[in-house]
This record gives C-alpha cells, sequence and structure tokens, in this order.
C-alpha cells in the first residue's frame, strides 16, 4: 500500500504527477496558507508532509500528527518554519530543496537593485496614469547601478551568485560573514571581505543574504540605517525579520537611507502601513525564487526527498540525519 503524504499548496504540475505516482497524495483544494486548525487536522494520520515556508510546524502540529508521521519535506530552501529540534525528537526526518533557487534568487536580487536606483515603478505608474508628455532633463532621475559599491551581508550560495552578476556592472563588491571565504572564491567574482560597519558604511547597495537565526533576527535596525550613506539603497531577498521594518520606516522617512526593494517583510504577509505609501520603495509578494523552471525543480527535489525517505535511504537533502542515527 502506498504511503498516505498530504500537499500543503498545490505545487507545478511535474512535482503533483511525480508525488501521485509514487504516493497516495491528498492537497489542499484552496489557493491560500491552510489555517491553524485546518492544518492541524489534515495532518493527522499521514506517513509524510510535503510543508512550505508559510506553514509554521511546531510542536503542536506534530502533536496532532501523532506517531505516524515520519518525514517532512519542505518546499523551501530555508526551513525555519518547522521545530527541528522537536521533529527530531519525535524521530521525523526534515528535509529542504537547497541550491536550486540560487540563479533565480540572485537574479531576482539584481532587478530589485536595478529597479529601485532607476526608479522603474515609479516612472511605469506615471506613464499608466498618463502623465507622461514628453522626455524631461529631471524627469525621473535616479541613480547609476554601474561602477558602484555593492554590499553583501552573507556570502552564501545567493550572496556569491549576486557578486557574479554584480561583475556584470562593473561593481565594487564588499561582503562580510560570520566566516572570510576561500581567498580563490573571493577571487572568482573579485569580492573583499569587510567588518560589519565597514559594509554598512561603504555599501551603495545593501544586499541581505544571511539566514535568519536568532542571532539575525531584526540584524539591520536603527544603529545599521545610521552608518549607511544618505545615498544607499537596501535590499533584502532573504527573510523579513532581518529588517527591522519600523526602524526602516524611520530611516527612510528621515533620508538615512535613499530607498529600498523588499521581497520579504518581518510580519508577512503584513507590510508596514507607512511602506506602502513610499515611492522609493519597491514592494514585492515574496517571489524570489518565482519562475517556472525553478518551482518545479523545488517541487521534484522535494518528491524525490520523499521517495528517497521511504526507499529506507537518508534523503539527499536531509537537515537532520541524526534521526537515521548516522
Amino acid at each position: 500500500m502506498k504511503q498516505n503524504i498530504y500537499v500543503t499548496r498545490r505545487l507545478p504540475q511535474a512535482a503533483m504527477e511525480l508525488l501521485e505516482k509514487n504516493f497516495q497524495v491528498e492537497c489542499n483544494p484552496f489557493d491560500r496558507v491552510l489555517h491553524r486548525e485546518e492544518l492541524r487536522e489534515q495532518v493527522k494520520g499521514r506517513d509524510g508532509l510535503l510543508a512550505l515556508l508559510t506553514d509554521r510546524i511546531d510542536e503542536e502540529v506534530l502533536e496532532a500528527a501523532g506517531k505516524q508521521l515520519r518525514v517532512i519535506a519542505n518546499y523551501s530552501v530555508g526551513f525555519n518554519n518547522i521545530d527541528v529540534a522537536k521533529a527530531t525528537a519525535r524521530k521525523i526526518a526534515v528535509t529542504n530543496t537547497p541550491g536550486v533557487l540560487t540563479d533565480t534568487s540572485a537574479d531576482l536580487t539584481l532587478a530589485l537593485i536595478l529597479g529601485v536606483a532607476r526608479r522603474l515603478v515609479e516612472s511605469d505608474k506615471y506613464v499608466r496614469a498618463g502623465k507622461f508628455e514628453g522626455w524631461g532633463p529631471l524627469l525621473f532621475l535616479g541613480a547609476d547601478v554601474h561602477g558602484k559599491t555593492l554590499g553583501l551581508m552573507g556570502f552564501g550560495r545567493i550572496g556569491y551568485a549576486v557578486a557574479k552578476r554584480a561583475m556584470g556592472f562593473d561593481m565594487r563588491v564588499l561582503y562580510h560573514d560570520t566566516h572570510r571565504a576561500d581567498p580563490e572564491r573571493e577571487k572568482q567574482v573579485q569580492a573583499q571581505y569587510v567588518d560589519r560597519d565597514t559594509l554598512l558604511k561603504e555599501a551603495d547597495f545593501l544586499s541581505i543574504h544571511v539566514p535568519l537565526t536568532p542571532e539575525t533576527d531584526r540584524f539591520v535596525g536603527a544603529r545599521e540605517f545610521s552608518l549607511m550613506k544618505p545615498t544607499a539603497y537596501l535590499i533584502n531577498t532573504a527573510r523579513g525579520k532581518i529588517i527591522d521594518e519600523g526602524e526602516l520606516v524611520w530611516a527612510l522617512k528621515n533620508k538615512e537611507i535613499a530607498g529600498a526593494g523588499l521581497d520579504v517583510f518581518e510580519h508577512e504577509p503584513a507590510v508596514h502601513p507607512a511602506l506602502l505609501t513610499m515611492d522609493q520603495v519597491i514592494l514585492l509578494p515574496h517571489i524570489g525564487s518565482a519562475s517556472i523552471e525553478t518551482r518545479t525543480k523545488m517541487g521534484l527535489m522535494a518528491a524525490e526527498n520523499l521517495i528517497a525517505f521511504f526507499k529506507g535511504q537518508v534523503p539527499p537533502n536531509c537537515v537532520n540525519p541524526e534521526v537515521f542515527g548516522k
């Protein structure tokens, strides 16, 4: 008999077909995040769960699932939505989908840099409103991107991929991370390691690429904004809670920084009301990995993690391999 898998949101068709070929699959019929009570009810009696970043899998949900649940495949590279320690204690394997979304997320980071610097969204609205009456020497003056300093807070897969793209714009690339990268890796993208304050002070574009951990929760706030150039832009495609949104609003209102490009939010899906009124800010609905190709690859990877587990193998992207005693 096939294992019973619950999918919390419909995935691209190729991924659903692979799941349905290998398992007895039931999927959330709504195009929305499940309510807490719905999630608790749906995990009951499942052998496996394919969850999204928007699903909070905590002790309450794990308790509702009972002893039958053996594996959770997260449709995301991040897994801070899952209480991995509690899952491990229950011998539940947890997997993620790393690597496949790196380049797509880096593409969007560059799009935000270009968009906020060149005021693309403002200009588009202006034309659509019928206000465009001809070229003007002062019309929507923005900032150059080429030749500027890109500051990367985090130099993992995505940060490195953004640095590669910055080379095409002749940007000076600075980065800060908890550990300095291998010199050869730095050389490949002409990146220079600096301390955190130097990064903040010298970046024309500060792009966030660190994971959300207790240490990085509201990692960028009033002090950080006060160190940045008044002409600098903040870009965040990582996790919303890394930025203190209230302090960001203050910095924007008081012209401590010039603008921001945000794909994620502190209290997602809620957005600070003041940000909605600011033309110097681009706001996107968490679409960093939202290309057909990448979202399909993520779904296939999540499905393959489940398939490997039920074949008795350690899934290729298991984040808590200790549940296998290895």
